[in-house]
């Protein structure tokens, strides 16, 4: 019987420890924008199979003196990346030439470059586990 409470109680540790898991803040600031017009679009991705397809958090940022930020709170422990484009004529897509290069500035977590195709996962990807993680992206 005694053996039973020790397994009872420590499955309800183990429940409690984990529903305590530990958050992070994000704090992403924007940098180099050439202009004000528009808005920034700051997305916050959770995989590498997800990475530019599908937002794990999204948002948006005003334009203040050729910056902008954004703060992403509550984020699970784990591994992310971020992309950032300047939205200049607000319609919440990124524009792109016929050649499906964009015509708007990007950036990525990590200042990952885009060079022949999109920024690498493995380049823009970072850990987060607790605390507050800050990222300076240069358009």
């Amino acid at each position: 019987m005694i053996h039973l409470v020790r397994i009872l109680l420590l499955l309800l540790v183990t429940t409690f420890v984990h529903a305590q898991e530990e958050t992070t803040t994000i704090e992403v600031g924007i940098t180099h924008i050439d202009n004000a017009k528009g808005q920034m679009v700051i997305g916050l991705y959770d995989s590498e199979g997800n990475w530019l397809n599908k937002l794990y958090i999204g948002t948006f940022g005003a334009i203040e003196n050729g910056s902008s930020k954004a703060t992403f709170k509550n984020v699970p422990s784990g591994t992310y990346a971020i992309s950032v484009f300047h939205d200049e004529n607000n319609d919440g897509k990124l524009d792109t030439n016929f050649l499906g290069i964009p015509s708007e500035d990007t950036g990525s977590s990590n200042d990952a470059p885009a060079r022949f195709g999109p920024p690498k996962w493995e380049v823009a990807k970072f850990e987060v586990k607790g605390g507050t993680v800050k990222q300076i992206i240069k358009l």
